[in-house]
């Protein structure tokens, strides 16, 4: 055997190219060392494992039979794209997953011309698949676009909206349904894998051109009533009325990890030139890694683990996390009255309402990938006189904001919204981190907002949300775990609209909102060190903001600075407007507000994160000491 023939596979890719030049019965030889890379990398880094596993052998199929990058693939979310990132010359980097400073979980333009649309939320790829392939035609230009997306992210409207949009216009793009769980028209052996195969040749779609031809010159009744013949009997034999209807050629379905069929359809494909063409290509996520496969959720997303035996190397927790705080909460709120319900959108582990519908299964709602019927579904029960909780990460909510406005806030209706993952996420990054929540709901009118400061308080909001009947309600609570506090047994209702203070002084006034609360108190120590007497506040609400208490911290300190993890226009704005209506600026007081920089952070660590965006107890100091001047004496104050 020559040292050629014993090196990897994989060691010769340097990218696509290099994988094209493989003779085509050695792509399934490649396909297993890629999945073992892609478990030895996630093993090491952490991250989305699942969803990788199940689309190996399609992206070796995708990168072999199109000229990538001049070709264009498109993955949907991004967080199956591991292999592909392999695979495009990123394999000395894929250890840097999610790290600081490495590689992406999430296709990203940036990092790769590769990766010709950025994604972390789903059922983006046909949109800006079609908006591609318009500008090719647009240029006169050649080349294919691939749009992948999976069976869940079909379940969000857009993902329709830009079908029929492309459907209308007949464009020339090829979208691959990656259907890896509620299979819509599961193989049924040999004959549909034939058919899938012959429907896509180009004899095949040439007769169907013919018979269009010839039917077209009939009265119109014949015509339609043949055409519709041949489709029912077609959609008969490999499905897809659906697609068909939305103006797609339909092919399918594929076993997608079978080489020897996914090669010669994909080749099909890619020599039809006669509009929008949808592969339904079934797979199976977790696949080739067995506790990937016997896992409920196939190791969706993991923590560093054991290759061998799959074990995750999660260490013992100082403190609940926020979410499971927030379910066990939501139950005990359930308990107590039959009214309260509860609503997500595919995120039922993520929310921890997985919990909630072992307790209440028929008063649990899980409606897709659809944030915006979710958030209309919620204001509809409302009017009915039920409590909803919305729980839906913040950053994803983002996509519901008309119906939020347009069917709850202006009917000033009682839906309660549960804003998981507000804040910096951490080795997410800018997809996922809850940065505008403050901004954008706060500029509603009649919204009730609030954010605790740690997991005991979140059991009174979620309590006090139960309780509120008057118009829209929101909390926001950050991912990961709480700060190590008793927690209550039962949540009490707070006062809607006051804050609270949690350590009395003198000079400088400390306002936060939120979790920055534990490092203002940090600050207020290390400040106190060096002769500054600090007040430190928990304003607990954004509206009503609590503006006695935000009165009385400007008349009685000379320095005061609000503490945020968001973007401007949330918390500090507030506060401002409060003092320039009052008057109380004209005084000499002194007013700063931290917020997170105008920018979008890369994954990193959460304390790295929150480190650069100047909120830790360092940042609060220095804010501090800029407001007193260069030398941050207490001279510097007003009297």
């Amino acid at each position: 055997m020559s040292s050629q023939s014993a090196t990897p596979l994989l060691d010769r890719i340097r990218g696509p190219a290099d994988l094209r030049q493989l003779p085509e019965d050695r792509l399934a030889d490649l396909a297993a060392e890629l999945r073992a890379e892609t478990i030895e990398s996630v093993s090491v880094t952490g991250g989305h494992l699942g969803a990788g596993l199940g689309v190996v052998e399609l992206t070796v199929a995708l990168h072999y039979v199109f000229d990538t990058p001049t070709d264009k693939v498109i993955w949907d979310v991004g967080h199956q794209a591991y292999p592909h990132k392999i695979l495009t010359g990123r394999r000395d980097r894929i250890r840097t997953l999610r790290q600081g400073g490495g590689l992406s979980g999430f296709t990203k333009r940036s990092e790769s011309e590769y990766d010709p649309f950025g994604a972390g939320h789903s059922s983006t790829s046909i949109s800006a698949g079609l908006g591609m392939a318009v500008a090719r035609d647009l240029d006169g230009r050649q080349g294919h676009v691939i749009s992948v997306i999976g069976d869940g992210a079909m379940s969000a409207g857009m993902a329709y909206e830009a079908m029929n949009n492309a459907g209308a216009m007949g464009a020339r793009l090829i979208v691959v349904l990656n259907d890896n769980d509620m299979s819509i028209a599961p193989p049924v052996g040999a004959l549909s894998h034939y058919l899938a195969k012959l429907i896509s040749g180009r004899a095949y779609l040439t007769l169907r051109d013919v018979g269009r031809q010839l039917t077209s010159r009939l009265p119109g009744p014949i015509d339609r009533t043949i055409t519709r013949a041949i489709a029912q009997t077609r959609t008969f034999l490999t499905g897809g009325t659906l697609f068909e209807q939305l103006g797609f050629y339909y092919v399918g379905p594929v076993d997608g990890h079978d080489l020897d069929q996914l090669v010669p359809v994909l080749k099909n494909v890619r020599d039809a030139h006669d509009g929008p063409i949808l592969v339904h290509v079934v797979t199976k996520k977790g696949k080739g890694y067995a506790p990937a496969e016997a896992s409920a959720d196939k190791y969706h997303g993991v923590v560093k683990f054991d290759v061998v035996t799959g074990a995750q190397s999660k260490s013992k927790p100082n403190a609940p996390a926020y979410t499971r705080v927030f379910a066990d909460s939501l139950i005990q709120a359930a308990n107590a009255d039959d009214k309260v319900v509860a609503v997500t959108a595919a995120m039922p582990t993520g929310t921890g309402l997985d919990l909630f519908a072992k307790a209440h299964p028929t008063r649990c709602f899980d409606v897709g990938i659809a944030e915006q019927h979710a958030v209309t579904f919620a204001a509809g029960l409302a009017t009915e006189g039920y409590k909803p909780f919305v729980a839906i990460y913040s950053t994803f909510l983002q996509r519901a904001y008309d119906q939020i406005v347009h069917d709850v806030a202006i009917q000033h209706l009682p839906v309660r919204f549960a804003l998981d993952r507000g804040g910096l996420v951490g080795p997410d990054g800018a997809t996922h981190a809850g940065a505008f929540d403050l901004a954008y709901l706060g500029c509603l009118p009649g919204f009730t907002i609030m954010a605790p400061a740690d997991e005991a308080e979140l059991v009174h909001m979620v309590a006090t949300a139960s309780a509120h009947d008057d118009g829209p309600i929101a909390f926001r609570y950050p991912r990961g775990e709480g700060v190590g506090v008793a927690l209550p047994e039962v949540g009490v209702p707070l006062p809607i609209g006051r804050g609270r203070v949690v350590r009395e002084g003198t000079t400088v006034a400390l306002l936060s909102i939120g979790t920055r609360l534990a490092d203002c108190l940090a600050a207020a120590d290390e400040l106190a060190a060096r002769g500054l007497s600090c007040t430190v506040a928990d304003a607990r609400f954004l509206k009503p903001l609590d503006e006695a208490l935000v009165l009385r911290l400007a008349r009685e300190h000379a320095v005061l600075v609000t503490v945020e993890e968001g973007s401007s226009g949330g918390f500090g704005a507030a506060v401002l407007q409060t003092l320039a209506t009052r008057g109380a600026l004209d005084k000499g007081l002194k007013v700063r507000t931290m917020v997170m920089p105008d920018d979008f952070l890369d994954h990193d660590a959460p304390a790295v994160q929150i480190a650069r965006a100047g909120l830790d107890a360092r940042g609060i100091v220095a804010t501090v000491q800029a407001a007193l001047g260069a030398d941050g004496r207490i001279a510097a104050l007003r009297a």
